[in-house]
């Protein structure tokens, strides 16, 4: 009897009920194994490995490559067995280039397509496929009937004079499908503008105690934990010596029941560009944790980011977020901020600039740092006044240690 693969029912949390699908890892034919992933789903918080229930072949794939889908859906058709069939000459393409498997009389179709012949009564095997391996695509269904382009007129004489500049030569625009992590990105970025009170205030900081500091221990530092001390693990510190001080940044507001929400932890999210967009994973209890645990995790968590691989308790949960455009060459950004939370550290690129140090002009590495805040929760007086605090913690790090 065939088994039924369905769409997880937890995609992520309770409030993700839909996935894409990224990608397919077998083709039609193909044997797997029990627990082999069959299928990448994309939400817009994760992504999510579908896996095989059983050991057998595939037989049908319900959906296509950007379909949507929810929890419960059927997506892939499997019939047990033990080892590969005799004679099996499934394809060797992936499986999005697979050829369809045949269904009666005409060719397979996703459920979006069936909608689509359904509703305008379309014969499918009257319908030329154009996806790979001849798959009829929803595109195919909804065009097929249309009119057929006019045969071109015959080329007129050419005209004297200069020459006329043609508009059709070639595509000059790609439409590419947003993902789920991209939607969610650029609704929230935009919600975050409309419902916060959002200010950014700016100070700079004179990078050069920090970067002696680095100097002159890293070599002992790589030898004891295995990584370098970086300039990240000294700003989480500092922000938490300022949180502590000023608790309204680390807050919320919760506004069904008119209360604003001080959180007594401190869980850092540091913004890191991942496979599919920018990511906030989550450096927990931060104020817990030492300058080389700060760097180990936060290579984790980078390293999780990049292949695609974070879980949504890496995202959830975060109080206060710092975002590093310097790294990409920023001098001066006003960061947005990531609601719930009240407040956002933007670090930016460090540059020789001159400064005047007890009556004269030097050059020193400087960096410009911005705070955007939620003026809801936290008053002027108190962002400067956080900023001030990381100012002198950065500039002094030994108070970081001393925690003075």
């Amino acid at each position: 009897m065939s088994v039924s693969v369905e769409v997880p029912q937890n995609l992520g949390g309770e409030s993700v009920t839909e996935a894409i699908v990224a990608a397919f890892t077998k083709s039609i034919g193909d044997f797997v194994e029990a627990e082999e992933v069959l299928v990448e789903l994309e939400t817009d918080k994760i992504s999510v490995d579908v896996v095989s229930p059983v050991s057998g072949t595939i037989t049908a794939y319900k959906f296509e490559i950007d379909d949507t889908v929810a929890p419960g859906d059927v997506i892939v058709i499997i019939e047990p067995g033990e080892g590969a069939p005799a004679g099996d000459v499934a394809s060797s393409k992936p499986a999005a280039e697979a050829a369809p498997a045949a269904s009666g009389d005409g060719p397979a179709l996703s459920p979006a397509v069936q909608r689509v012949v359904t509703e305008r009564g379309l014969d499918p095997s009257a319908i030329k496929g154009t996806g790979p391996g001849g798959r009829i695509l929803k595109e195919d269904a909804v065009n097929h009937g249309s009119a057929p382009e006019a045969a071109p007129a015959p080329a007129a004489a050419k005209p004297s004079g200069p020459p006329v500049t043609s508009s059709d030569n070639g595509p000059r625009e790609e439409r590419v499908r947003m993902t789920k992590l991209r939607q969610t990105i650029a609704r929230r970025l935009v919600e975050a503008q409309q419902n916060a009170a959002m200010l950014t205030t700016f100070n700079e900081v004179d990078m050069t105690n920090i970067m002696a500091m680095r100097k002159s221990f890293q070599d002992r530092f790589v030898k004891r934990h295995g990584t370098k001390v970086g300039f990240m693990s000294f700003f989480v510190k500092a922000v938490v010596e300022a949180l502590k001080e000023f608790p309204a940044v680390n807050a919320e507001i919760d506004l069904e029941n008119k209360q604003l929400v001080y959180k007594n932890y401190y869980h850092v999210g540091i913004a890191v560009g991942g496979g599919k967009g920018l990511v906030v994973p989550i450096v927990r209890d931060a104020d817990q944790l030492s300058f080389a645990e700060i760097e180990l995790e936060i290579k984790r968590l980078a390293g999780l980011a990049q292949s695609n691989k974070l879980t949504l308790d890496n995202l959830q949960g975060g109080t206060f977020t710092i975002s590093n455009g310097g790294i990409y060459g920023s001098m001066l950004s006003t960061p947005i901020l990531n609601p719930p939370q009240s407040g956002i550290l933007g670090m930016h690129n460090i540059m020789q600039r001159p400064v005047v140090v007890d009556g004269e002009v030097v050059a020193r590495p400087m960096m410009y740092l911005a705070l955007s805040y939620d003026h809801r929760i936290v008053d002027g007086r108190e962002a400067v006044g956080f900023l001030v605090r990381i100012k002198e913690c950065l500039e002094n790090p030994e108070r970081i240690l001393l925690e003075v």
